[in-house]
């Protein structure tokens, strides 16, 4: 048995919840559940965050997703433990190709159901944020942080590359020095300094995460589901697109919106106001 199959059944075969799920009428809270160890992320954790993220996501009723972190931490990072275990990976037939295995399919397995679902994430840090579990936050469509959170950027230290995602994120947020210097310094940001880099949207006190990232829930429930589905895609790939390419994609996409009921509804009441 492969390191990556072994990873993946220990993960597959614990006992006890690692992740927790609410589910409300259109959203869902997702909760790292392993306090004791800041929601490392064990593969018992990461297996079970998949296997939740992969159902929500199909769900068509949920139309957010809440990801944040049992206290006092919102993640710190990946499983010393397991990272220590690569050594026999490496000394294996499948060499380095079985630790990405674990990256690719678990790791950036979460990563792309953040990115490429219809669902809108929303992370709630509430706590110190590390790893892959920033990687996960950033990837999020919008992060709001309590004020006892720190964003960790602890990969340089340990000797790895921002990851995950995590450089397509810096880059965007801090501009290519800023990132460097951020992961160059290696210095932990309170979650002031991370909402005025760019890298957190809003701070609220800590009794009142979760009550915030309901309000962002609201506001996106109260979106056409068209135009959640719709507009998610198209920020996220004007994110690489040329300025021509942009409003060629968006020149495509706003005829189909004018044919909806949502919009002919509005412009019908509108008018009728006037």
């Amino acid at each position: 048995m492969s390191l990556y199959e072994e990873l993946v059944a220990e993960g597959s075969g614990a006992d006890g919840t690692y992740v927790t799920v609410e589910r409300g009428a259109d959203h869902a809270v997702v909760t790292l559940s392993d306090p004791d160890r800041l929601n490392v992320l064990s593969a018992p954790l990461v297996v079970q965050l998949k296997a939740a993220l992969t159902e929500l996501t199909a769900a068509a009723e949920i139309r957010t997703i809440v990801l944040t972190g049992a206290d006092p931490g919102f993640c710190a990072g990946g499983d010393l433990r397991m990272m220590a275990l690569t050594e026999k990976g490496l000394r294996a037939e499948a060499g380095a190709a079985d630790v990405w295995r674990w990256i690719r399919y678990e790791f950036g397995a979460v990563a792309r159901l953040i990115a490429r679902a219809d669902t809108a994430f929303v992370a709630a840090l509430n706590g110190a944020a590390a790893g892959v579990g920033l990687a996960w936050a950033l990837t999020c469509d919008l992060v709001i942080a309590s004020e006892q959170a720190r964003i960790v950027p602890a990969f340089g230290r340990l000797g790895l590359l921002p990851e995950v995602g995590t450089s397509w994120a810096l880059t965007r947020a801090l501009g290519y020095q800023g990132a460097f210097a951020f992961y160059a310094r290696g210095r932990h940001l309170t979650a002031e300094e991370a909402r005025e880099a760019g890298l957190v949207h809003e701070v609220v006190p800590h009794e009142s995460l979760l009550d915030a990232a309901g309000e962002w829930c609201e506001r996106i429930a109260a979106l056409p589901p068209h135009a959640l589905t719709m507009t998610k895609p198209l920020l996220r790939a004007a994110a690489d697109a040329t300025w021509d390419h942009s409003i060629t994609m968006e020149e495509f996409a706003e005829p189909t919106c004018f044919t909806t009921e949502a919009f002919q509804g509005q412009v019908k009441a509108l008018l009728n106001e006037r």
